[in-house]
């Protein structure tokens, strides 16, 4: 029989405690909330309390010490460690958006619970176990280890190259998770979005700053207890609404039926159809002035600043002259302007035309051709994140943080187990959401539409979260005068489903809890990298343990405030941001992990190639296929999202390291040895 250890004890105990206390609080704003406090002061409480809990366990986790700052000493239990690692996984992305892509796009939207549960179980069976018997620091530290070469044998390209890698790919990560700290806080606090970015950036700073991975593994263990209770509530709630049933996975099949119903009338509705055919025809006039460039744009300009003109000679109001100026200001610049946003339009309004596809439909398309494209690239996006999963590097630091190989291994269990608790409830979050849109908001008259909309509304102004126009001026809400969204759904899911704002501000702070756990695995991955991995294997291998640890804390300080500005910038939606990280992970880094654990034949020339190849293919792809890049849509090959990128990169990646491998040196005796250390039973 296996006795837990003292220090196990302790562990649990605490977090016993916390949980109580957790639900204390959250039952004492409850009992707030029925005796009259304002929403705003019950979204400050969820959000500055939960704040200043991590800032606490921050503070009191600080250290000085390379080991714990790095990798926590490596003595973190494998049950805490998988709640510290499934809260690292369980992003903004998951907590946040991917709800809402379920929601927007029904089956398709599946591939990304498929990918990142599968590329998980990569992580189990091909690399953590094997990086964990390694024992040190960070990835660039094993692939530098692996492939050697370079001065004084430390495999200095090798290091360099997978540095530029493990920076590139948790930036373009940690932006995503930095903006939606900026959209929740925005909402529930009432601040500019901007000055929520950097709310948020000061508990990150907290964390990670004074304990690295000690701070940031003991944070990431009460954020998932956030994140877990957050999502069931409000989820177990619209179950028992819609299907008198507490189990969400159960009640998703009694609703969908009920939801294909409701699907299948609003679709021959006389009242949609009207909505829809003004769309169209707006995608007309677009189509029309885009045929007709430049002279439309020119006729285009003249009428703007002719009604201007109109409107000040008449003496109209304020708001008139107002609203005239900021057409002419807004109206484009010269042709070239206009084409690319009009462009845009149409399409806008083209998709908006269209009947909603049934949430059930697999690959939907309007002919077999189409069917296939969406099926192509459903299976390129499982790819995709399957392998990008295996090669991200704050997920993979993790695996240092056990005290053995075999805590390792139950550690990936328990992290699966904590990821699908939350994961297999998405799916009937999304259709529960969406049956109640469906059933209740859909066909409400607009003078007694709810008031979240408008907060929600009001969040960003310049880019709407939530859309609603009376197109077809009948007072009468229809589906197609719905834009939501899909960042937006989970978080207003209380809302939608009618809950007291308690469970708001309880979502709010899962979010929260969400988006600041990966950015705190992220930006120190990237922090690590530098100070370990360029300041001190490849510039000053003198350095002291303290300097090393001060090295990191002010890069730590540099990059979050880097990847605050950028996220300050709504570079892209959030799933988009994340799709685009994980397609350059698999791309650039899961080919050298992999074949550096099960290919002795690999060496330094042949990674060094291989990650050059995958990353170039990747990105080039991107930037010839994503119009925001410059791109267009029509260099795409075999008509691959830019998204899914990997599916390129990555056997680009491997086929380049085998041939180069074959074709030089095979690898030395050091890197055999090491290859056949990390493969032996423990």
């Amino acid at each position: 029989m296996i006795t837990a250890s003292p220090y196990f004890l302790k562990l649990r105990r605490y977090y016993l405690w916390y949980t109580a206390g957790f639900g204390g609080f959250i039952a004492a704003i409850a009992l707030l909330e029925q005796e009259g406090m304002p929403r705003l002061w019950i979204g400050y409480s969820f959000m500055f309390a939960t704040i200043m809990l991590y800032a606490a366990i921050g503070v009191i986790s600080r250290t000085s010490n390379v080991s714990e700052y790095y990798v926590a000493g490596r003595r973190v239990p494998s049950l805490f460690n998988g709640m510290a690692t499934a809260a690292d996984w369980i992003s903004a992305a998951s907590f946040i958006s991917l709800a809402g892509g379920l929601y927007l796009h029904g089956f398709d939207g599946l591939a990304y619970i498929m990918g990142w549960t599968g590329g998980y179980c990569l992580v189990a069976l091909l690399i953590a176990p094997y990086l964990r018997r390694f024992a040190q620091y960070t990835i660039p530290d094993f692939l530098a280890a692996r492939y050697g070469g370079g001065a004084g044998g430390r495999g200095g390209p090798v290091r360099a190259m997978a540095v530029g890698a493990t920076i590139i790919v948790s930036f373009t990560y940690v932006v995503a998770q930095i903006y939606a700290v900026g959209l929740i806080a925005s909402r529930f606090t009432g601040v500019d979005f901007s000055v929520g970015i950097f709310l948020g950036l000061a508990s990150i700073l907290v964390c990670s700053f004074l304990g690295g991975m000690r701070g940031i593994t003991w944070t990431q263990v009460a954020q998932y207890i956030i994140i877990l209770v957050a999502f069931l509530i409000p989820t177990m709630w619209l179950s028992v609404k819609h299907a008198d049933n507490p189990l969400p996975q159960l009640a998703y099949g009694s609703v969908m039926p009920k939801l294909a119903q409701r699907e299948a009338a609003l679709a021959v509705d006389p009242k949609e159809l009207e909505v829809r055919a003004v769309f169209r025809q707006r995608a007309d006039d677009y189509g029309a002035r885009l045929a007709a460039l430049p002279a439309s744009w020119e006729s285009g300009k003249v009428d703007a600043q002719r009604r201007l003109d109109e409107v000040r000679l008449r003496d109209a109001s304020l708001a008139e002259i107002r609203a005239a100026e900021r057409t002419l200001a807004a109206y484009p610049k010269d042709a070239e302007e206009a084409a690319e946003l009009w462009t845009a339009r149409r399409a806008a309004n083209l998709a908006r035309s269209r009947a909603p596809v049934p949430h059930a439909t697999p690959f939907p398309g309007e002919d077999r051709e189409q069917s296939d494209i969406r099926r192509n690239n459903f299976l390129a996006l499982v790819f995709c994140l399957m392998l990008g999963t295996a090669a991200l590097p704050h997920i993979l630091m993790r695996s240092y943080t056990t005290p053995s190989v075999r805590e390792t291994r139950g550690s990936v269990f328990w992290t699966l187990f904590f990821i699908l608790l939350v994961y297999l409830t998405i799916p009937a979050l999304a259709v529960l959401v969406k049956y109640d849109i469906y059933s209740s908001l859909v066909g409400a008259e607009f003078a007694r539409l709810p008031d979240w909309i408008s907060y929600w509304a009001n969040v960003d102004k310049v880019n709407p979260l939530i859309s609603i126009t009376d197109i077809n001026r009948d007072g009468i809400l229809q589906l197609a005068e719905i834009a939501i969204d899909g960042d937006v759904l989970v978080l207003a899911t209380p809302e939608i489903g009618g809950l007291p704002y308690v469970i708001s501000g309880l979502m709010a702070a899962g979010g929260l809890a969400a988006a600041l756990s990966t950015a705190d695995g992220l930006l120190l991955a990237i922090s690590n990298a530098l100070s370990h991995d360029v300041y001190y294997k490849m510039v000053d291998p003198a350095a002291s343990t303290q300097k090393r640890v001060t090295i990191s804390k002010l890069l730590l300080l540099a990059v979050a405030f880097i990847a605050a500005y950028a996220a300050s910038q709504k570079p892209a939606d959030i799933l988009s941001l994340v799709g685009a990280a994980f397609s350059l992970a698999a791309s650039t880094l899961f080919p050298a992990l992999v074949l550096g654990v099960f290919w002795k034949r690999a060496n330094h020339q042949g990674a060094i190639a291989g990650m050059a190849a995958g990353f170039v293919v990747c990105v080039y792809y991107m930037l010839h296929t994503l119009p925001m890049a410059g791109g267009s849509a029509a260099g795409q090959w075999f008509h691959i999202a830019p998204i899914s990128a990997g599916i390129f990169g990555v056997p680009a990646g491997i086929a380049v390291m085998i041939v180069v491998s074959l074709l030089t040196a095979p690898p030395g005796r050091r890197s055999d040895a090491l290859v056949d250390h990390i493969r032996s039973p423990e």
